[in-house]
């Protein structure tokens, strides 16, 4: 996928990432078969959000094993938009999976995951607390070659809204806090896994995977990755072929972490995913700056930004990719 053509053939466009969706569908659901047989696991869990990558994950899933080895959790908690889970209970439906609502709004107010992030947001704001709504976002990386600061957005109950500078104990603060909620997700997955003797099936396309958009021991966890290595434009392809609702692949992609609404650009992504699929394309491919930029209807000075800005990313979120760091090998026990 990642072979650039004849060089005096190759006119770059968005058709550069087309590709065969019933092929595709059928290589990942063989190696989905072989790697639950090597892990000698009969099934999988994954947590449906009612976005594109855990629909089309839920209809692979169904594929590889059947609708009845394979188990859904819908994972709510108090700042989710309720739509999340009506559109996920139309995918569970859609592909006849057993699905059930686990709330994590209690366990995490039991463990101070709102108080913590309120109380750093307070450090800025006095005032915030009940009523009020708040986001993260992030500079847009092709404003300019600096750093890309990430600013506070609060709302009070008026619907006014404020956006603040950060310092770095802030930031840090409220997003170790929100972090909370995927790793309690991931909880309740292998909870259900273990009891089932299932596999946990992980949802990143390759476009947050290579630029670390997941939370280590979070939505980072699982057995499986089956969509990885797809950008997220053949995610789309795929769902269409899988007949994915086409509410669903019309819904545009968001965080739905905070109690803003927050698109994935907005907190971490330079452009929509359709030209950041392009950019990052472009860049693993060899394609010129001023080729991409022709595709992506960007200037090629933008086009170097957003590509110095993914090498900030992979450099930046390398870590949450590790295997846990032995000061020895323990050669007994072999990693392949």
């Amino acid at each position: 996928m990642n072979i650039r053509p004849d060089q005096d053939k190759f006119v770059f466009s968005a058709d550069s990432l087309k590709i065969d969706a019933a092929a595709e569908t059928d290589r990942i659901v063989a190696g989905l078969r072989a790697q639950l047989r090597g892990m000698r696991k009969r099934g999988l869990v994954l947590g449906l959000s009612g976005g594109i990558d855990s629909s089309v994950s839920v209809a692979l899933a169904v594929r590889a094993v059947g609708a009845r080895n394979v188990f859904c959790l819908f994972m709510p908690e108090n700042d989710s938009d309720p739509e999340s889970l009506r559109l996920g209970r139309l995918v569970a439906e859609t592909f006849g999976v057993e699905a059930i609502v686990e709330d994590i709004g209690p366990p995490l107010a039991a463990m101070g995951c709102y108080e913590r992030r309120d109380a750093f947001i307070r450090e800025l704001v006095p005032d915030y607390g009940p009523g009020w709504a708040s986001k993260i976002v992030i500079a847009n990386a092709l404003e300019g070659d600096g750093y890309n600061i990430s600013s506070l957005v609060v709302q009070d109950p008026e619907g006014r809204q404020t956006k603040l500078r950060m310092p770095p104990s802030v930031y840090l603060g409220i997003v170790a806090a929100t972090n909370m909620k995927q790793r309690t997700r991931k909880q309740i997955e292998y909870y259900h896994a273990d009891r089932l003797n299932f596999a946990v099936l992980g949802t990143p396309n390759r476009l947050e995977y290579d630029q670390g958009f997941f939370v280590k021991n979070g939505d980072g966890a699982a057995d499986v990755k089956p969509i990885a290595h797809l950008y997220k434009s053949q995610v789309y392809a795929l769902a269409a072929h899988l007949g994915v609702p086409e509410e669903i692949r019309r819904r545009p992609p968001t965080t739905d972490t905070y109690s803003l609404e927050q698109t994935q650009e907005e907190f971490y992504f330079s452009l929509p995913y359709d030209r950041m699929d392009l950019c990052l394309y472009g860049l693993n491919n060899g394609v010129s700056a001023e080729e991409v930029a022709r595709a992506a209807q960007l200037t090629a000075i933008q086009v170097e930004r957003v590509w110095a800005d993914i090498a900030a990313k992979r450099k930046a979120t390398r870590y949450l990719h590790l295997s846990p760091q032995l000061v020895h090998a323990v050669e007994e026990i072999c990693h392949e």
